[in-house]
């Protein structure tokens, strides 16, 4: 069974690293990946949430 996976978009901010460890630690998984991933890479990992800061 694969785990539900929240994306986070590194827009360049430096809480990015902080944020998916804190989302980590409520038991969620989460990748971080730069602000220029192509769209159909996003939507073909089903990602069930994203979050970006800028």
């Amino acid at each position: 069974m694969k785990k539900d996976t929240v994306l986070i978009l590194d827009f360049g901010a430096g809480s990015n690293q902080l944020t998916a460890r804190r989302v980590r630690e409520l038991g969620v998984y989460s990748e971080v990946m730069p602000a220029g991933t192509p769209a159909e890479k996003i939507a073909a990992a089903n990602y069930k949430g994203s979050y970006s800061h800028r």
